[in-house]
């Protein structure tokens, strides 16, 4: 395995119902990386990889209020081997408990802190881990019920690049931190617990690393094939870096993306054009996933095709707001077409009785 854990705690928080105090309690002191939980970890690692909706930041400037320390000082100070990691997770967690008491959310469960190293990185990772409830039933037929980590709706989670910390602490973009979901602020409360402000906009810079490739492409005068051809190419290299938990390179892509008759590469076309984009950085891959691709969903219509067929085998008439295909998907034919026959023979049967019926009534005269 490629993980290894340096450290790791487990703290659980609750809230009670009628006064809304969140509770702390700690977990043991030393808990041993045994092979479960370098799996369960590992698991988690890859969830959070996984996650399309992050965004990127760093630590505030802004001094702690009062008399308690920042998330920051506190890391340092282990970091420093100036307090053992129990104590820094301990004192993470009554700051994430003071935090969680400003709020009226019941955003409880278990608190995570690890320190590990994948794939020669360092990092730091703290999330929130729900509980949810399962049943079991015995040989008897007995039902009980249990609780678990329930990992796969982790939503509150941040991890700091240590390795970019260390070299860069003026940098805007070592601290991840999964996006709140729509229409709430779940996150902001776990950024107020890390005094994390939001820095590099993941997604601006992927829009822009788009509209670069298309710019590309329509100055050197590609034609319809050639075009996705490039889309193509910058999908799959985008989700390379993305498996691979790396970001996306400039340089990288100018050995992927070149015109054959003058080499001229991608790398040095967005050197000369000056696009507002850093020479790497972390991905939206949801907004390269675009790409190649028109897609839309809505009045139970679900409709997807890859951007070489507009005008050709799909039409689009702005006039009524209607499209046309030309070349149905065969297995989108073959469902249409059994559809068909199957109406027919339904029909079939009540148009006989009709036929039937008439001739009664003719013999009754």
């Amino acid at each position: 395995m490629s993980l290894i854990i340096s450290n790791i705690a487990l703290h659980f928080l609750s809230k009670k119902e009628e006064t809304g105090e969140v509770l702390l309690r700690l977990g043991p002191e030393d808990v041993a990386a045994s092979s479960k939980i370098e799996n369960f970890v590992d698991a988690l690692h890859k969830i959070y990889n996984s996650k399309g909706s992050k965004a990127y930041g760093h630590f505030s400037s802004m001094p702690a209020e009062g008399d308690s320390a920042r998330f920051v000082d506190i890391m340092e100070s282990y970091l420093g081997d100036a307090q053992s990691f129990h104590q820094f997770s301990s004192q993470a967690a009554n700051l994430l408990k003071n935090e969680l008491e400003k709020y009226d959310l019941a955003e409880t469960g278990y608190l995570i802190v690890c320190h590990y190293e994948y794939m020669g990185g360092r990092y730091l990772l703290a999330a929130i881990i729900p509980i949810s409830e399962h049943y079991s039933v015995d040989g008897e037929l007995n039902i009980s019920a249990d609780q678990h980590l329930d990992t796969s709706k982790l939503q509150l989670a941040a991890r700091i690049d240590l390795f970019d910390y260390q070299d860069n602490a003026e940098g805007n973009r070592y601290i991840s931190f999964i996006k709140g979901r729509a229409g709430r602020k779940v996150s902001d409360f776990f950024l107020d617990f890390l005094s994390c402000e939001e820095g590099l906009n993941a997604k601006e810079q992927t829009q822009t690393l788009v509209q670069a490739v298309e710019d590309f492409v329509a100055v050197n005068q590609f034609d319809a094939d050639e075009k996705q051809q490039t889309r193509k190419e910058l999908l799959t290299y985008c989700k390379e870096q993305k498996e691979s938990a790396q970001d996306v390179s400039l340089q990288e892509l100018g050995d992927v993306i070149k015109t054959e008759e003058n080499g001229q590469d991608f790398y040095k076309f967005c050197q000369e054009q000056s696009y507002p984009i850093e020479e790497s950085f972390p991905h939206d891959q949801a907004v390269v996933n675009k790409v190649t691709k028109y897609s839309g969903y809505g009045n139970g219509i679900s409709l997807s095709f890859e951007r070489s067929h507009l005008g050709q085998d799909v039409v689009y008439n702005q006039a009524n707001e209607s499209i046309t295909i030309f070349k149905v998907p065969p297995n989108l034919k073959a469902q249409l077409l059994a559809l068909l026959e199957n109406n027919a023979k339904q029909n079939q049967p009540a148009t006989m009785a009709v036929e039937s019926s008439n001739e009664d009534s003719e013999n009754d005269f």
